[in-house]
């Protein structure tokens, strides 16, 4: 349904309120062992929490917030700095995200919107998102329009049957369309200019660090659907002006504590056990503990690995189904400490494509305020580059010094600059959606009663992505142990479920018959 939005809010966001229920648990205590404190296990363990739950938080870093954590690190001069993982964007439509963020930061003054998305090609095309207008379908037609990838000769040549799916985008009837063609070949049918798909689409599929012939069409349509066909929020996003522990988790820990819940970090889960009464024992390196309810709050690898070591978890389909769960190829993040600034002009943060393994560049000072401040002492920068999806048996020296020499392409001056410092971090640990996976993804709920599952690996039949699907899978979590017990859980809003626009619905030629059924 569409309820009342908040200002500045898509007026056709979709509420989803939670079951009914009481406000708050009442009669004997309850007790919920959170394994995990990225964005998932944070959100399920706040939205318990604040129900009266005694939530016990685990966390094998030292550090809240999985993928969108930070660390203190010592540079060589003696200063020490905040290391991430790097860049997140922080979109206007990730409603649930920015609920859990409005708990600490209720007008989200910690974070600063950035003016513009620019993508670049190394054959000198620029895009942006800045002009073009919001409301879809003005905002497809503004980029056709404005972009300088796109000419008359290739719109002519242009498939528009094959492009219908993107303009009534519906899930989870997306998933039977689409789940079984690669992302690659659905852009390849649509007949793009080769510009405008590397800087348009490619950038979407990209956005799940891997490669598009490795990913689910239907994740790279519902992501344009999000972004650009289905939502009034655009492209334009946020980003934390601190670091993420000091924006982010360090209040939401505070607020978490003073909820009454246990937060335990560096503290791993060695495996989780059912008793015979319908409670669970968590066991860790230092003790066991009972809990009534356990949400598994886990990234992909740490997911597979804590269900095999615990044998006795769910039924014998399902851990076979978690043990298919597939990681996306590695990713290798690098920021540098530069003696002497980029150019005044550079954008904050900038997409590129066809710089070999770069697929992006920021310039950290331009709102982070840990960097600016050290930039205003030294007169240098911190650039942080990306690459997605590099092969698992490549040489990590040898592909930091790519991106490095990727970057004095994409900005000439840093070639003059001296590197004073630079860590790189290589990972492999994010979701991959590959062709035909979408019916085989466990969901929120499992086979056994009080156990659950959260984060971006984790099916939702929602229109959500990236960090606003383990947020919301985080609330959607919570509230399935709260209506249980007959607590009324968190409302959540999406994006519209379907496409937005009557005469878009039309062209794309799909009827949805009564009970769900749709005809193509």
């Amino acid at each position: 349904m569409t309820g009342t939005t908040r200002p500045g809010r898509d007026r056709r966001a979709v509420l989803l309120p939670p079951p009914p229920g009481t406000p708050r648990l009442s009669g004997p205590p309850r007790s919920t062992a959170v394994v995990g404190a990225g964005i998932a296990g944070l959100a399920a363990a706040t939205a318990l929490a604040e129900r009266g739950v005694d939530v016990t938080l685990y966390e094998r870093e030292a550090y809240l917030g999985g993928r969108v954590g930070g660390w203190p690190i010592e540079l060589h001069d003696g200063s020490t700095a905040t290391m991430s993982r790097g860049f997140h964007a922080f979109f206007r439509q990730y409603y649930n995200l920015r609920s859990l963020l409005r708990r600490t930061d209720p007008h989200l003054g910690r974070l600063t919107g950035l003016p513009d998305y620019p993508l670049r090609h190394s054959s000198g095309l620029h895009d942006s998102f800045r002009r073009i207008p919001r409301t879809p379908p003005l905002s497809a037609l503004g980029f056709a329009a404005l972009s300088p990838s796109f000419r008359p000769r290739d719109l002519v040549r242009m498939n528009p049957a094959a492009a219908r799916p993107l303009l009534d985008v519906r899930v989870p009837q997306v998933y039977r369309r689409l789940d079984g063609v690669s992302a690659h070949d659905f852009l390849t049918s649509l007949r793009f200019p080769p510009a405008a798909r590397h800087l348009a689409f490619e950038v979407f599929s990209r956005s799940f660090f891997a490669d598009p012939r490795q990913l689910s069409a239907a994740e790279m349509v519902l992501m344009f659907h999000i972004y650009f066909l289905g939502s009034a929020e655009g492209l334009l996003f946020d980003v934390p002006g601190d670091p993420f522990p000091t924006a982010l988790w360090e209040p939401l820990r505070t607020h978490l504590d003073r909820l009454g819940a246990t937060v335990r970090t560096s503290t791993p889960v060695e495996h989780a056990a059912p008793t015979g009464d319908g409670a669970f024992t968590v066991v860790t390196g230092r003790q066991e503990t009972r809990h009534d309810t356990v949400v598994l709050a886990l990234d992909t690898p740490g997911l597979r690995a804590l269900v095999a070591r615990s044998p006795q978890l769910g039924d014998a389909a399902w851990r076979e189904r978690v043990g298919r769960l597939r990681g996306a190829p590695p990713f290798l993040v690098s920021r540098l400490w530069l003696d002497r600034p980029v150019a005044a002009g550079r954008p904050g943060f900038l997409g590129t494509a066809g710089y070999g393994s770069l697929d992006n560049v920021s310039v950290l000072e331009r709102w982070e305020g840990e960097a600016a401040r050290r930039t205003s002492r030294t007169g240098g920068s911190v650039v942080e580059l990306h690459g997605y999806a590099l092969p698992e048996d490549a040489d990590r020296a040898v592909e930091s010094r790519r991106l490095i020499e990727q970057l004095r392409c994409v900005y000439p001056e840093t070639r003059e600059a001296r590197i004073l410092d630079e860590r790189h971090e290589w990972r492999q640990d994010c979701p991959l959606f590959p062709v035909a996976s979408y019916g085989d993804r466990p969901g929120v709920r499992t086979p056994q009663p009080g156990l659950v599952l959260a984060g971006d690996l984790v099916r939702t039949d929602l229109p959500v992505a990236l960090m606003e699907r383990a947020a919301t899978s985080g609330f959607l979590a919570a509230n399935a142990l709260l209506q249980a017990w007959g607590v009324r859980g968190h409302p959540l809003w999406t994006v519209p479920d379907r496409g937005r626009n009557r005469l878009l619905r039309t062209l794309a030629g799909d009827r949805i018959r009564p009970g769900g059924r749709q005809d193509a």
